[in-house]
């Protein structure tokens, strides 16, 4: 860490006889001056009121710098007491309480009215804490550092079976929390600490603005010039990590835990042993010993997260989990797979898993296992969980979620910590499908066709939901396929078959088989189980390479899924690429455009039911029928004219028309 001013840089000098008899003057003391330094072109006039120790080097006070509300200050120091720092140009400081100790302050920096900025001993800034996440009771820490991703995280937590794995990557971390670990703290550049109490051990990024704190401890503020991080009035915060965007206030209070680039915890919300990653949201309710990864929002008191993995997850309010039953302790974890929500007053009793894109309802008290089984909704009826297979597909919301997280991505830092894929339908959901379609197939099997509930993982499937379940997945499993066979095919003038079958040939033989959703970035195992040795055999030796990897994989997506889809489609037609006809392709085609059109056809309906009378119960208080249309069509609009409406009798007129395009080019191959 180092100041733009030091010596070595543009050097300093000493005081000069004057110089300390005008400090003295204006209430300024020392019991050794010589320890004192200072830049060329100091005015001892900027400084007053003021107790120096240690050594200390001073920068340039020429400018006025701004406050809230249009006020400005001359720079300078006053009323403050200073112990070994290097304080750099343009910087305000003024009613330090206690003291200013063992920190570097860069140029244009404010510490307004704060108790204490110090730090005690060797500190690592809150890097290499252990947060002991999903499982309470140990087994699965992860120890946080600067630059954490949500897929590092995810290999650290969730693969200890690969010991060789988890102990090289703990030692890459080990080595870049011994590289920042000093006995001297920074407060980078523009950074603003007002109104503060005690801080502690804190290492504070560039443009920081923290204010009202009431206790930082053992923490590092990784500010960015284009992405500040905001600590609020109230906070209290110890052994910590905050990113690049992010948000902590209003009285938060967080321990052992990692904030994300971009996620907002404010309204009294509690998190303890939790790591938060991209554009998370924590309000009035509470998290302990949680992975969450991108997108995990919960808005509403009384909601607890505890003991569980989430992803892009929708927490109601009193949403609720248990993790043991006093046995052997809180040993007991959830995984709630990514897109999921929870209604109001929902209840899970861990161990159980929830597959992608559910929607959980009532209390459930069995532990279930619904991977197999996405775009469901867990419904209690009776106590008893009842799963209604694949009819989230339909939902008009799940389609809203998925367009607006990307729009809510609120990362400004040019370097971005997380790779995020944003896909409703890709391998990871429709292996999902394949498989629930499979599972479902075998249930009717084994239960016998005249049941009326099928039992799975201590689920109850009505028949009809079964039925109606396999249908909506093989809708989702046409739409997929069709999509990628589309958007291969798309713009190319193909002369005859073999020019055909060449495009279809994939570029890469990784894609085929499993895919895991490594907290937001979607990857083939056949990829990860790559990287996975590559860190075990030290071919891959630095954090660095570990992120370049991630980052190789994200890139390639596109790649693995369409060798993913080849696979599935050389199954489907049981034949291999160099045997695919334009028949085949016109065939897919044609299930790809009813799928779609269906699906839309269903959205739309589900859409409708937002402008039907019963929506407009409570508009037009105090008029006719008549004034309740048209209160209602102020506020909210009508059914012609809503956006998202609109999108989906867009999506479906020129979907149709890709389609016909595509079966023409075929056509002419035959």
């Amino acid at each position: 860490m180092a100041s733009e001013f030091d010596s070595h840089k543009v050097g300093t000098r000493p005081l000069s006889s004057e110089e300390i008899a005008r400090l003295t003057e204006q209430g300024c003391s020392c019991a050794d001056w010589s320890k004192v330094e200072v830049a060329e072109g100091f005015d001892p006039a900027k400084v007053k009121s003021t107790h120096f120790s240690g050594s200390v080097k001073l920068g340039v006070f020429e400018k006025h710098v701004s406050f809230f509300g249009g006020v400005t200050k001359p720079a300078g120091i006053s009323n403050a007491t200073i112990h070994n720092c290097t304080i750099g140009n343009n910087v305000y400081i003024s009613q330090v309480r206690n003291y200013i100790a063992n920190y570097i302050i860069e140029d244009d920096v404010v510490i307004d009215n704060i108790d204490l900025l110090v730090v005690e001993g060797k500190s690592s800034f809150g890097n290499g804490t252990e947060v002991a996440v999903v499982n309470e009771a140990g087994g699965r820490e992860i120890p946080i550092y600067d630059h954490l991703s949500a897929h590092t995280a995810y290999i650290i937590a969730f693969y200890r079976h690969r010991p060789k794995v988890i102990e090289n990557l703990q030692k890459m971390i080990a080595n870049y929390t011994a590289s920042v670990t000093d006995s001297c703290g920074l407060v980078a550049k523009g950074a603003k600490l007002i109104n503060c109490r005690i801080i502690k051990n804190v290492k504070v990024g560039p443009a920081s603005v923290i204010e009202g704190a009431n206790r930082l401890e053992n923490g590092s503020i990784n500010s960015h010039q284009e992405d500040p991080v905001y600590i609020g009035p109230g906070v209290f915060a110890e052994d910590f990590i905050c990113c690049s965007g992010s948000k902590v206030t209003d009285g938060t209070i967080i321990t052992r835990s990692f904030v994300g680039q971009g996620t907002v915890l404010a309204k009294q919300y509690s998190a303890e042993n939790s790591v938060f990653f991209a554009n998370c949201g924590g309000f009035h309710g509470e998290a302990c010993a949680i992975f969450a990864g991108p997108y995990t929002v919960t808005h509403h008191k009384s909601t607890l997260l505890i003991a569980g993995l989430f992803s892009f997850l929708n927490a109601g309010s009193g949403t609720n989990q248990s993790n043991h039953l006093y046995k052997l302790g809180p040993i007991h974890q959830g995984v709630v797979e990514r897109g999921s929500k929870t209604a109001s007053d929902s209840y899970m009793l861990w161990p159980a898993k929830v597959g992608a894109f559910t929607v959980v309802m009532g209390r459930h008290y069995r532990n279930s296992d619904t991977s197999d089984l996405p775009f469901s909704y867990l419904i209690e009826h009776e106590d008893e969980s009842i799963l209604v297979p694949g009819v989230n597909l339909r939902s008009v919301g799940t389609v809203r979620d998925a367009r607006k997280w990307p729009r809510r991505d609120r990362r400004k830092s040019p370097k971005k910590l997380d790779y995020i894929n944003f896909k409703l339908l890709s391998p990871y959901t429709i292996q999902k499908m394949l498989n629930g379609c499979q599972l479902l197939e075998n249930l009717k099997a084994t239960s016998g066709l005249n049941s009326e509930y099928f039992t799975y993982h201590n689920v109850r499937i009505k028949s009809s939901s079964l039925d109606r379940g396999q249908k909506l997945y093989q809708m989702g499993i046409d739409k997929f396929l069709g999509n990628c066979l589309i958007k291969r095919l798309e713009n190319k003038q193909l002369k005859n078959v073999d020019e055909l079958r060449a495009v279809l040939q994939p570029e890469t033989n990784v894609g085929p088989g499993k895919w895991v959703d490594l907290a937001g970035l979607f990857a083939p195992e056949q990829a990860v189980q790559k990287l996975l040795s590559d860190i075990e055999s030290d071919a891959i030796s630095t954090l660095d390479d570990v992120t370049e990897a991630f980052r190789s994989i994200h890139n390639r997506y596109e790649a693995y899924e369409w060798a993913w889809a080849a696979n599935v489609l050389q199954q489907r037609f049981s034949k291999i690429i160099d045997k695919i006809t334009a028949d085949d392709i016109i065939e897919l085609t044609t299930r790809w455009k009813k799928a779609v059109v269906e699906l839309d056809h269903t959205l739309y309906a589900d859409a409708k039911k937002e402008f039907a009378a019963t929506a407009q119960i409570g508009y037009g208080l105090d008029g006719d029928e008549k004034t309740k249309h048209s209160d209602f069509a102020a506020v909210r609009g009508i059914l012609e004219e809503d956006s998202f409406v609109s999108e989906i009798e867009q999506h479906i007129t020129s979907k149709t028309a890709l389609g016909e395009e595509l079966i023409n080019r075929m056509e002419k191959l035959r």
